[in-house]
């Protein structure tokens, strides 16, 4: 019959026709891992005091915020005052090991930063650039006195002279000074601490220009 024939055709058709696969992106490992690495921001996600919210790896003792965890790591240091890194010439000790191989530049005396105007060479590019404030007199200069810097720190340290500034003070006599440099070695006079030691007679001093014009009168 007609309407059985034309119900088998219709059959047929609908059996003829493809099943729909759904086609599934296999993602990248890059993909994945910036997925993970955004999951990861997601819980961490802490919230401030004024209730605004910032994303980052907080400090719990300072409450300060760092884009990676290996930064958090390495500014924790800080509070544990721990040098991991120590050189093996001089057992002077650092924080980071960018550090280190910096400090180590001054043992192999390479000097990797040339200036292309006098070709002086230095262990640091920040030496570099601060030299190239000569060639184009870009200074720091005081608004009492005139002297010229090339650090602006240095001017800063140069303008309590005028102001008679002493925000350093030793906190066994109170003793104050201008500079930090300055109260960290006047410590070593309550701590007895020498650390210069001369290499020819174990003679030890406090300050490190003691230990050369020893050197250079006694030996």
């Amino acid at each position: 019959m007609k309407v059985s024939r034309d119900k088998e055709e219709e059959e047929e058709e609908e059996e003829e026709q493809p099943t729909p696969v759904l086609c599934l992106k296999i993602p990248d490992e890059d993909e994945v891992v910036f997925e993970i690495e955004q999951k990861e921001i997601r819980k961490e996600t802490t919230t401030t005091k004024r209730g605004k919210r910032k994303r980052g790896h907080e400090c719990d003792v300072c409450g300060k915020v760092f884009g990676y965890p290996s930064i958090l790591a390495v500014h924790m240091l800080t509070h544990t005052n721990e040098k991991p890194y120590e050189c093996d010439v001089c057992e002077k000790s650092f924080r980071q090991s960018g550090h280190l191989k910096k400090h180590m530049r001054i043992h192999t005396n390479e000097k990797p930063y040339e200036c292309d105007v006098c070709e002086k060479r230095f262990i640091q590019s920040v030496n570099l650039k601060r030299h190239k404030r000569i060639h184009t007199n870009e200074m720091f200069e005081c608004d009492l006195c005139e002297k010229r810097f090339i650090q602006s720190v240095n001017l800063k340290r140069h303008k309590r002279i005028h102001t008679n500034e002493k925000p350093y003070e030793c906190d066994v006599c109170d003793k104050a000074f201008r500079q930090l440099d300055h109260l960290k070695v006047h410590k070593r006079i309550h701590t007895n601490e020498k650390p210069y030691e001369c290499d020819v007679c174990e003679k030890r001093f406090r300050q490190s220009g003691n230990l050369k014009r020893h050197m250079r009168t006694q030996h």
